[in-house]
């Protein structure tokens, strides 16, 4: 859906990138560094939209395997995708796109950047937050997937040695669990953010491009 007023155009945006790190010891994954644009969305939306980011980071790493590779379609938020990797030492990242983002640039991206985090950021596995990453840079280039063509064509094996999962949210969550509930009881959310989700989910217009 499309707000009133505004072209139907639509252009490839990455909303977010993460690091992440989660080897289990920890209840949950723990959020190291972190940048997101969110020029496209109104003053009010923006807080919103920020911690649910956050949180369906945080969700997905937690949910999938280390080593693993893995797309994830948000059912009701159907146009973005987070895309996430998650190395064998439990440093993991995130990129939140929309559909249009091509996948193999995406986890060019991740591999990417897990590499240059791991060698700049020293005992980033033990540590709450990472300063001193410039991640912001790695948004911005990463709004033009051109600027990764060199790594994809380097990585031209990717498809065929290196399984690429696709899961829906819904599918991602272990038996039992309900996202609502989930993020009910999401510390990362604030009630404003769980009132915007739970609109979102009624009017299934969560999260769009302006």
């Amino acid at each position: 859906l499309l707000r009133e007023g505004r072209s139907p155009r639509r252009v490839m945006k990455v909303l977010s990138v993460a690091v992440l790190r989660y080897t289990r010891d920890t209840a949950e994954p723990v959020m190291l560094s972190t940048a997101q644009d969110l020029s496209s969305f109104g003053f009010f939306e923006k807080r919103g939209v920020r911690e649910m980011l956050t949180f369906f980071a945080k969700t997905v790493i937690q949910r999938i395997k280390a080593g693993q590779r893995m797309t994830v379609e948000m059912e009701d938020m159907k146009e973005y995708q987070v895309h996430a990797f998650v190395r064998s030492d439990g440093l993991a990242a995130t990129v939140t796109a929309d559909t249009e983002y091509p996948t193999r640039v995406a986890f060019a991206l991740l591999t990417q950047l897990l590499d240059d985090f791991a060698a700049k950021v020293e005992g980033w596995a033990t540590l709450e937050t990472a300063e001193g990453f410039n991640i912001e840079a790695v948004l911005l280039k990463a709004q033009d997937p051109a600027n990764f063509d060199k790594i994809t064509k380097i990585q031209q094996d990717l498809d065929d040695t290196t399984q690429v999962l696709h899961q829906t949210i819904d599918k991602l969550l272990e038996r039992g669990e309900k996202l609502d509930n989930l993020v009910e009881r999401s510390d990362d959310l604030s009630k404003q953010s769980k009132l915007f989700y739970k609109q979102a989910r009624k009017t299934n217009s969560c999260c769009l491009i302006s």
